[in-house]
């Protein structure tokens, strides 16, 4: 019990300190003028940024149907304990990092100043014009929260079923910082350095995907492999697969169609491009799968789908339909062979995170320089194209090693994996001292129950 109370000291103790700042820190509001604030805009951003939010939980469901049965809520917790914490940090410091004055020279910013909007100051009910005109500051904030929140919680099916969690929260905090706060203010602030060179990413193909399939990578790499039990290597729930895959679908509506910051006619065509992208993505995987001599199953369809989300995100708003249509079904052939390939190596990516949703969001990133609307390649205008090829790069090295480097960090700190008795108990035991069921669970050993009170 003392060393739990150590532990956990500390997290407690910043929760109450900074609780006790929150309380007395004087708030200001510089944007407080409601003249050009549009009712329908702002309904339909309230949606939005719910919809988007249940993305999270339907992460959870679609993760979790794919582990084994003693990891279900280990990997279910991971999800959604980001709606927690993110939430927080992105109130302290995060949404400043992101969306504040940018340090560095006009056009050129890759970090906000931490002090900007620290604590909400200057978060108010008034429009920003810089970044929309026509919903209060507050909710645009709050909209780009849910973005925040996926974002590490994709992340956690390349490293599930092996990954302490006291380590985890660290490094999802540590990945808010550093990774995804600075992408988002270089891709979508008015003086990002990526804003600034072109690079169009309508809803978060580079700062939500791409960023968490490369740090995916990473973990995989830096954890190892797990250690496989006979007899339990087959998905828990293929239900709950579907559950959590309707639910994204559902919830991506809000993350793509509420990217238009309105509602007009580009959320419109964001919602219909996702919708049909989707569609073709999960049929083009069961076909393929077919042609390859294996059944359409469920698990191929609904990972399917998702890659078709995920691809036709950062082009959401800038194709046709017919163009989301084919960015639905290539990018689903690709990922399904990347998912080969990946399971041919020694590259233990759990659930498969960085073939679907870092090479779905490359091909996605590739396809809008390729298609967007009077400057993609096919209208004659290279400099798009050429920009997103060089910010995929730089985003690529970037995510790898930055997060490979905070995975490091993050272990000297608190060792990031259990032992390997922890790993063969499962983590729903270990780490949380519950269990998804009773069925087929026998009771945990006096020695693993041990181990588990002090993990």
């Amino acid at each position: 019990m003392a060393i739990l109370k150590r532990k956990w000291l500390i997290p407690f103790l910043l929760l109450m300190g900074l609780s006790v700042l929150g309380a007395v820190f004087p708030v200001t509001d510089r944007f407080n003028d409601t003249s050009s604030l549009d009712s329908g805009d702002i309904a339909w951003m309230l949606t939005a940024a719910g919809l988007v939010l249940l993305m999270t939980p339907g992460l959870s469901f679609f993760y979790a149907g794919m582990v084994r049965y003693k990891n279900v809520i280990s990997t279910m917790l991971q999800s959604f304990i980001a709606l927690g914490l993110i939430s927080l940090l992105w109130v302290f410091i995060g949404f400043s990092i992101a969306f504040g004055d940018s340090i560095g020279g006009e056009g050129t910013g890759i970090f906000g100043n931490p002090l900007t909007f620290f604590m909400f100051n200057d978060v108010g009910f008034g429009a920003n014009e810089a970044f929309a005109a026509t919903i209060p500051f507050a909710l645009f904030a709050l909209f780009q929260l849910k973005f925040a929140i996926i974002t590490p919680a994709l992340i956690t099916g390349a490293f599930a079923e092996r990954i302490r969690f006291s380590a985890f929260l660290l490094f999802i905090s540590l990945f808010s910082i550093f990774i995804y706060g600075p992408l988002a203010h270089m891709t979508w602030h008015p003086n990002g350095l990526f804003r600034n060179w072109g690079v169009l990413d309508f809803a978060g193909g580079t700062v939500v995907h791409i960023s968490a399939g490369l740090a995916a990578l990473a973990g995989a790499l830096y954890l190892g492999r797990r250690k496989y039990v006979a007899g339990e290597t087959k998905p828990y729930n293929i239900p709950f697969v579907i559950l959590g895959t309707g639910m994204l679908w559902f919830g991506w509506f809000g993350f793509n169609g509420g990217s238009a910051l309105a509602a007009d006619s580009i959320a419109t065509l964001a919602f219909l491009n996702t919708n049909t992208a989707s569609a073709a993505a999960m049929l083009s995987w069961i076909f393929f799968d077919g042609i390859r001599g294996r059944k359409p199953s469920a698990l191929g369809a609904c990972i399917g789908a998702v890659v078709g989300l995920v691809a036709i995100t950062p082009a959401a708003g800038f194709v046709t339909v017919g163009q989301s249509i084919l960015i639905g079904s290539v990018s689903s052939i690709i990922s399904n062979i990347a998912v080969h390939i990946k399971s041919r190596s020694g590259v233990d990516d759990t659930l498969d995170v960085f073939p679907c949703h870092g090479i779905g969001g490359i091909s996605g990133m590739i396809f809008t320089g390729i298609f967007a609307k009077d400057v993609g390649l096919i209208y004659g205008n290279t400099e798009t194209f050429k920009y997103h090829i060089i910010a995929l790069v730089l985003v690529s090295i970037f995510a790898f090693f930055g997060s490979y480097f905070l995975y490091y960090i993050t272990d000297k700190i608190i060792p990031i994996r259990v032992n390997s008795l922890q790993e063969e108990e499962g983590l729903d035991i270990s780490q949380h001292q519950e269990q998804a069921s009773d069925n087929g669970i026998t009771e945990v050993s006096p020695v693993n129950e041990g181990l588990s009170r002090a993990s």
